[in-house]
C-alpha cells in the first residue's frame, strides 16, 4: 500500500526507508459507516518520538482511501507533503492519558463517497529517514468480511495433490459466496455468515477470488496457492548469462537464467502464460551453479511479453515472505504499476501496457529487435587531461524533461564547447521525478526520459559532435523495488517489501560505511562483483556510454560501521582493491573508457592509489577522481578571502602523478554560487555582490581561474548563465532551506525553468558568461599548454595568481600562461610575476601587453581578470576573432547593424543553429541589415563575398 501510494512522495528524496515503528491504536466506533464521525487513538506509550526527532508532540497522520470493491485508491485528504505534513493532518496530544487523537468524519476528510476501507500511518512532520509508523487499514461500512483462512492476499505453498481450506465470517447477517479459481466457480453459498470450503487434490497453481455480497454491497478477498513442482535437476546449456539470452538463430526462443541461491523452486510467469504458470513453466536447477534456467518457447519475434519470476523458500526465515513475486534482476526494460501511469505519452509514445490484475515490477521481452543504426561506431574519446564535463539532470534540463530536449539543444552543448556530458543516474530508479540514484534495476533505463532509442539518438549525435556522454551510476546501494534486496528480505507487514535478511548474498544487513542511503551492497560477495560487471557491460556495450562517474565510492567497503565515520574516511585496502577491478573489467571492454570515483575523501593515499594506477600504459588509464572545490569558489565568487585557497583544484596538490582530478566550482550536490552571492555576498561603497548584473559580472574570472587549470574538469548545468535558484528551491518556486530539516526540504524537487522561460540567453549580462566560459573551454581542450601544470600561491586570497607550464613545448609555441583575476570587492594592484619579458598576448581576445618588468602589478577592478599567454591562442580562436578587416557595427545592435566592407550574401542565425534572417545586399557597402523583429539575445552573423568566402561574426541584439 505505502509503495504504491506514497511512492510519488517518499521517492523524490533518494532515500529508502528504515524498518518502521509498530504503533498500537484503535478506532471508535469500531464499527462505522463513512459519514460516521470517528475518533482515532493512538497510545503515545507506543511511539518513540526522539527516534523520529519530534519535539512538542507534533505527530501527523498520513492518509489514503479505498472503494467499496477495495480494489481502486481515491481521496485527496489535506495532508500536505511528506517533507511538511499540513497542520489540517496533526494529531492532538493528550498528556493527561499520554495519547494522541484525531477526529475525522471519513467522507468530509477524504473529500469522497464509496470508501470501502480507509488507510492511515502516523508520522513526524518531515517523514524522511522512515519517521513513520507501519500503515493501518480500516475497514469501512456494517458489513464486514473477515478472511480466516487463509490470510488475506497470502500465498500458500502446498506439495501436489494436497487439499486447501477457505474460511470466512461476516457481520449484518447472511450473505452470498462465490469462491472462483483461476477465474473459474469452483463453490457458491447463498446464504450464510461462515463459510467454509475445501479444494481438494491440487495439482496445479491457483489464484483464488471470494466474493461475498450482501444487498448492494460486494466485498471481495484474494488469495493463492502454489503447488511445488519438485525441481528437476537439469545441467544449464553452456554459455549463459544470468536475464535473459535470446536465441540468435531463432526469435521464438528465449532462456531465462536466475541465480536464487537458498530457494527451492521458481515459476516463471507471464502474458505468455496468461500469468498461470503450469509445471511446464518451473525452472530448472543446474546441478554445478546452483542457478535456476528455463527456456521458453513458441515466442513471436517482435512482440512484447512481460513477465515474473515466482520465488519460493519452502521455509523463510521469521517474518521472510515464503514467496516474493519479482521482475528479473537483469532487466533491461521494466513496467512499474507505482510509476508508469504517470510517463506522458510524448515522452515515452507506446508504452507497453502494465499487465492487468499483476503487483510489482514485471520484465519486458522481445524477441526479434531491431538494433539501433548507430552513425559512429568508433568515436574517438577526448583525452582526460582536456575534458569539461556538463553534467546534466535530464528532469531539470528542460520543461519537457525528456532525451529529446537534450537533443533539440546540442547546438547549446557545441557553442559551450564543452567536450563531455555526464547524466545523472537514468537507470530504472523508483518514482519518476528523481535525481536517480535511488536505483532498482542497474540494467534498465527508466523510463520517464524517454526510449532506449532516444537515448541512443542522443549519444551518438553527442559523438557526431565529438561530445562524449558519461554516466552517473548508483552502485554502492540498491533501493527497495530491487529484485536481489526483495528475494532475501524482512517483510513482517506482508506488504512486499522490505530490508536484506541475513541470508541475501547480495546485500549487508546494515551499511558498512557511515553514509548509507538504501540498502548497502556488499561488494566482497562474488555474486555482487558478477552484477556489477554485467552493469558496466551492458552500458559500455549496449548503449556506447565513454565513462562512468562512481556515485558515493567510500561505502564500498565491508571494514566499518554505520556510526563510524572516521573508519570509513581511511585508507580502506579492500575498497582500494575491489575498485580497481572494476576500472580493470571497464578497460577490458574499452581501454579509453573513463573511470570516475566520487570519493570526496580526506585521505588522499586512497585516493592516489586509483588516480595513478596504469597511468602510464598507453592509452593511459588512471582513475578521475571528483574533486570538490565549491565551498572555495564560493568564497571567491562572495568576495570573501577567509577559505579561499583553490591550490587543491590541482592534481599535483594531491599527490596524482598525472591529470586525474576532476575538479569543479558546482554540481548536483551543492548550494549553487550565485544564490550565495545574492544572499551573502560582500559589498565595498556601491559594488555590492548581492546585486543581480554585478554577481554575474564575476561568473567569468571564477571560470578563468577554475575551467583553465590543467586535468579535467566540469560544470553543473547552467552555471554558465549565473544560476541563481537555490538548490534548495521547491517545485512551486519558494526556498525551502531551514536547519530542522534534513538538508532541506527541497532539495530534490523539480526545478523551476527560467533558464528558457526568461530567455537567458538574451540577457546581456549572463551572456556574456556563457561566450567568456565557452572562449575559455576552446583554449583548454584545444591549445596544448593546458595539458601543462600549474602553481599557485598557497594561501586564502582574492588576487588569484595562476601560472601554466607545459615545458614539453617549443618557445615559438604557446607554452606559458598567466592568469591573474581580482576577486575583491575593490580595485587592486594584482601581482603578475610574468614567466618572462616581451610580448604577451591576452588570450580572450590575443591583444597584446608589452611586458618589461616580470613583476610589475596589473590594476583590476572587482571581478576582473585576465588570461595572457606568450603567443596567441593559434588553435583555440577561430578566425572571425583575430582582428579581421570585417567588422559589424554598432554592437550591441538595435534595429539594424552594417558590415565595413560590401557583402553579397548576409545571413543571421540563432545560437541554436537556426536561420532567421537573410539578406542579398548585392554589394552595397551602405546596405542597412534589419534586424528590429528579432528578440533581444545573441545571434551569429555569416557575410558572403563575391567569392563565397565566408566571414563570421556575432552581435548581441539589445
Amino acid at each position: 500500500m505505502k509503495k504504491t501510494l506514497l511512492s510519488f512522495f517518499l521517492l523524490l528524496s533518494g532515500m529508502l526507508f528504515a524498518q518502521q515503528q509498530t504503533v498500537t491504536y484503535s478506532v471508535s466506533p469500531a464499527t462505522f459507516e463513512e459519514n460516521t464521525s470517528i475518533t482515532i487513538t493512538i497510545n503515545g506509550s507506543s511511539v518513540n518520538e526522539a527516534t523520529w526527532g519530534v519535539t512538542d508532540h507534533a505527530l501527523y497522520m498520513w492518509a489514503w482511501a479505498f472503494d467499496t470493491n477495495d480494489t481502486t485508491q481515491k481521496g485527496t485528504p489535506n495532508v500536505g507533503t511528506w517533507e511538511a505534513s499540513s497542520d489540517a493532518s496533526k494529531f492532538t496530544y493528550n498528556a493527561a492519558s499520554d495519547t494522541y487523537t484525531k477526529t475525522i468524519t471519513p467522507t468530509t476528510y477524504y473529500n469522497i463517497t464509496g470508501i470501502g476501507r480507509i488507510g492511515f500511518l502516523i508520522k513526524a512532520k518531515n517523514g524522511t529517514g522512515d519517521k513513520k509508523s507501519q500503515d493501518i487499514l480500516v475497514e469501512v461500512g456494517s458489513f464486514q468480511v473477515t478472511l480466516t483462512s487463509p490470510i488475506e492476499n497470502s500465498t500458500t505453498i502446498l506439495a501436489s495433490g494436497a487439499n486447501f481450506n477457505v474460511a470466512a465470517t461476516n457481520t449484518n447477517g447472511a450473505a452470498s459466496y462465490t469462491l472462483k479459481a483461476n477465474g473459474t466457480t469452483i463453490n457458491t453459498n447463498a446464504s450464510t455468515s461462515s463459510y467454509s470450503f475445501n479444494d481438494t487434490n491440487i495439482t496445479e497453481n491457483k489464484s483464488y477470488e471470494l466474493t461475498v455480497v450482501q444487498g448492494a454491497t460486494t466485498i471481495s478477498k484474494k488469495f493463492s496457492v502454489v503447488v511445488n513442482p519438485n525441481t528437476v535437476l537439469e545441467a544449464m546449456p553452456a554459455g549463459l548469462v544470468d536475464g535473459i539470452n535470446y536465441n540468435a538463430a531463432d526469435a521464438t526462443k528465449a532462456t531465462l537464467v536466475l541465480d536464487a541461491p537458498l530457494k527451492d523452486f521458481v515459476y516463471v510467469a507471464g502474458s505468455f502464460n496468461n500469468w498461470q504458470p503450469t509445471t511446464a513453466y518451473a525452472m530448472k536447477k543446474d546441478p554445478t551453479s546452483e542457478k535456476f534456467w528455463l527456456e521458453l518457447t513458441g515466442l513471436v519475434s517482435g512482440a512484447n511479453n512481460t513477465y515474473q519470476y515466482w520465488v519460493v523458500d519452502n521455509t523463510p526465515l521469521a517474518n521472510s515472505p515464503s514467496m516474493v513475486k519479482t521482475a528479473d534482476p537483469y532487466s533491461t526494460l521494466v513496467l512499474s504499476p507505482y510509476d508508469d501511469p504517470y510517463i506522458p505519452a510524448s515522452s515515452y509514445p507506446n508504452l507497453p501496457a502494465y499487465p492487468a490484475g499483476q503487483n510489482f515490477e514485471v520484465t519486458v521481452l522481445k524477441t526479434g529487435q531491431t538494433p539501433y543504426n548507430w552513425q559512429v561506431t568508433n568515436f574517438e574519446k577526448p583525452e582526460k587531461d582536456k575534458l569539461v564535463v556538463y553534467e546534466v539532470l535530464v528532469r531539470d534540463f528542460d520543461a519537457n524533461r525528456s532525451y529529446q530536449n537534450l537533443i533539440d539543444k546540442i547546438d547549446y552543448f557545441k557553442n559551450l564547447k564543452i567536450n563531455a556530458i555526464e547524466l545523472m543516474p537514468v537507470m530504472e530508479f523508483e518514482g519518476n521525478e528523481s535525481w536517480g540514484y535511488n536505483t532498482s534495476f542497474h540494467m534498465a533505463l527508466d523510463k520517464f526520459y524517454g526510449t532506449s532509442d532516444k537515448l541512443k539518438e542522443f549519444i551518438d549525435l553527442c559523438h557526431q559532435n565529438g561530445i562524449a556522454v558519461i554516466l552517473d551510476v548508483a552502485l554502492n546501494h540498491a533501493f527497495g523495488r530491487n529484485p536481489m534486496v526483495r528475494m532475501w528480505m524482512n517483510d513482517p507487514d506482508g506488504d512486499g517489501f522490505g530490508s536484506p535478511t541475513a541470508e541475501n548474498p547480495y546485500f549487508n544487513t546494515v551499511a558498512k560505511h557511515s553514509y548509507s542511503v538504501g540498502e548497502d551492497f556488499n561488494h566482497q560477495s562474488l555474486k555482487t562483483q558478477y552484477y556489477v560487471e554485467r552493469v558496466i557491460k551492458q552500458w559500455i556495450e549496449e548503449y556506447k556510454i565513454d565513462g562512468f562517474r562512481w556515485d558515493l565510492t567510500k561505502g564500498f567497503t565491508q571494514a566499518c560501521t554505520a556510526s563510524d565515520e572516521s573508519c570509513t574516511n581511511r585508507y580502506q585496502q579492500d575498497r582500494v582493491d575491489v575498485l580497481r577491478k572494476y576500472a580493470d573489467y571497464s578497460w577490458g571492454i574499452d581501454p579509453t573508457h573513463y573511470t570516475i570515483f566520487e570519493h570526496l575523501g580526506n585521505d588522499d593515499t586512497e585516493e592516489q592509489q586509483w588516480a595513478n594506477y596504469r597511468v602510464n600504459e598507453t592509452p593511459s588509464k588512471g582513475v578521475m577522481m571528483w574533486g570538490k572545490m565549491t565551498d572555495q569558489y564560493s568564497q571567491l565568487a562572495m568576495g570573501y578571502a577567509s577559505n579561499s585557497n583553490i591550490t587543491r583544484m590541482t592534481s599535483a596538490s594531491r599527490g596524482f602523478t598525472a591529470n586525474r582530478l576532476m575538479g569543479y566550482a558546482e554540481s548536483h550536490d551543492e548550494e549553487r554560487l550565485m544564490y550565495r552571492n545574492l544572499q551573502y555576498g560582500a559589498s565595498a561603497g556601491s559594488y555590492n555582490v548581492k546585486t543581480l548584473n554585478t554577481a554575474l559580472s564575476r561568473m567569468s574570472a571564477v571560470g578563468a581561474v577554475s575551467l583553465l587549470i590543467p586535468g579535467p574538469k566540469m560544470i553543473w548545468h547552467f552555471g554558465e548563465l549565473g544560476w541563481d535558484d537555490s538548490i534548495y528551491t521547491c517545485s512551486n518556486g519558494t526556498i525551502n532551506d531551514t536547519s530542522t530539516t534534513i538538508g532541506g526540504d527541497c532539495k530534490l524537487d523539480t526545478k523551476p525553468q527560467p533558464q528558457w522561460t526568461e530567455n537567458w540567453l538574451g540577457d546581456t549580462n549572463r551572456n556574456k558568461i556563457y561566450n567568456d566560459w565557452s572562449k575559455m573551454i576552446n583554449l583548454k581542450v584545444t591549445e596544448p599548454v593546458f595539458l601543462g601544470t600549474a602553481t599557485m600561491a598557497n594561501a586564502n586570497t582574492l588576487t588569484i595568481n595562476i601560472k601554466i607550464t607545459n615545458s614539453s613545448l617549443a618557445t615559438t609555441q604557446l607554452k606559458d600562461v598567466l592568469i591573474i583575476a581580482n576577486l575583491d570587492v575593490t580595485a587592486k594592484n594584482v601581482a603578475t610575476g610574468f614567466q618572462y619579458t616581451g610580448t604577451w598576448y591576452n588570450l580572450m581576445d590575443n591583444t597584446t601587453l608589452s611586458v618589461t618588468d616580470v613583476n610589475a602589478t596589473i590594476s583590476l577592478a572587482p571581478g576582473e581578470y585576465r588570461i595572457y599567454g606568450n603567443k596567441t591562442a593559434n588553435l583555440a580562436i577561430p578566425d572571425f576573432e583575430k582582428g579581421s578587416s570585417v567588422n559589424l557595427y554598432p554592437n550591441p545592435v538595435g534595429n539594424y547593424f552594417k558590415l565595413n566592407v560590401a557583402a553579397s550574401k548576409v545571413q543571421v542565425y540563432a545560437l541554436t543553429g537556426q536561420l532567421v534572417k537573410s539578406f542579398n545586399s548585392n554589394g552595397n557597402i551602405d546596405f542597412q541589415f534589419g534586424v528590429s523583429d528579432l528578440s533581444t539575445g545573441m545571434y551569429v552573423v555569416k557575410a558572403y563575398d563575391e567569392n563565397n568566402a565566408i566571414q563570421v561574426m556575432k552581435f548581441i541584439k539589445k
